[in-house]
C-alpha cells in the first residue's frame, strides 16, 4: 500500500475541495479513513469507508458537508468538501487498513498505512 493525498488547498469560506487518496501500490481490501489535524489539536476522525463499501462520518466534523466515496477502478477513495469553513483548515490526511469493522473506522491506531497529509486552508 502507497497512499498518495492530495487535492489540498487554499479556498475561502463556502467553497469546495476535493481530496483524493490514491493508492499507487493498486492494493485490494483495505478500509480506509480520512482524518485531519489542526495546528495545536489532535488527530480526529473526519469519514471512512470499510471494505467493500459501508461508510461512517464524524457527524459533529461532517455536518452533512462532506462527502466520501470510492473510484475502485482507479484504487482512489474521494472526500468532496462543500460550505468549508475556516475550523475545517487543517492538514488531511488519508489511512488504510486491513480487517477493520465498522466501529474501528474512527480509531487512528487501527489502520497501517498512512499517507503523507493535504493542507487544506479555509479562509475567512
Amino acid at each position: 500500500v502507497q497512499l498518495q493525498a492530495s487535492g489540498g488547498g487554499l479556498v475561502q469560506a463556502g467553497g469546495s475541495l476535493r481530496l483524493s487518496c490514491a493508492d499507487l501500490g493498486r492494493s485490494s481490501g483495505y478500509s480506509v479513513g480520512w482524518f485531519r489535524q489542526a495546528p495545536g489539536k489532535e488527530r480526529e476522525f473526519v469519514a471512512g469507508i470499510r471494505w467493500p463499501g459501508s461508510i461512517k462520518y464524524n457527524a459533529d466534523v461532517v455536518k452533512g458537508r462532506f462527502t466520501l466515496s470510492r473510484d475502485s477502478a482507479k484504487n482512489t477513495v474521494y472526500l468532496q468538501m462543500n460550505s468549508l469553513q475556516t475550523e475545517d483548515t487543517a492538514v488531511y490526511y488519508c489511512a488504510a487498513g486491513r480487517s477493520l469493522i465498522f466501529s474501528s473506522l474512527p480509531r487512528a491506531g487501527a489502520y497501517e498505512h498512512w499517507g503523507q497529509g493535504t493542507q487544506v486552508t479555509v479562509s475567512s
